[in-house]
């Protein structure tokens, strides 16, 4: 019997250039933090599905706790920044701040 395993971690082309046209501050926008922000937003969603099947997962917890972290520096940076821009990434990503 085989066992396949579908991996959730890895976000797909189609789900990035999403996430960054969400918040591209121009064309080519994809190292801003406002765009950066948007990527991980999609995949802490993605990674959290996941984990809500795979309960034992703890290196994928682990990892979602980093991208948490991450996000949250780059908000930081971008509230301390630009706190118009960063009200609207909020406000488009739909984040609880």
């Amino acid at each position: 019997m085989k066992i396949l395993i579908q991996y959730a971690s890895m976000i797909t082309a189609e789900n990035k250039a999403a996430a960054f046209s969400l918040t591209q501050t121009h064309k080519t926008d994809v190292g801003s933090p406002q765009a950066q922000t948007s990527v991980l937003t999609t995949r802490i969603k993605e990674v959290t599905a996941h984990l809500q099947t795979n309960k034992h997962d703890h290196m994928g917890r682990r990892g979602l706790i980093q991208m948490v972290a991450r996000r949250k520096k780059l908000l930081k940076y971008l509230e301390a920044k630009d706190f118009e821009a960063y009200k609207a990434t909020v406000a488009k990503l739909g984040l609880r701040k």
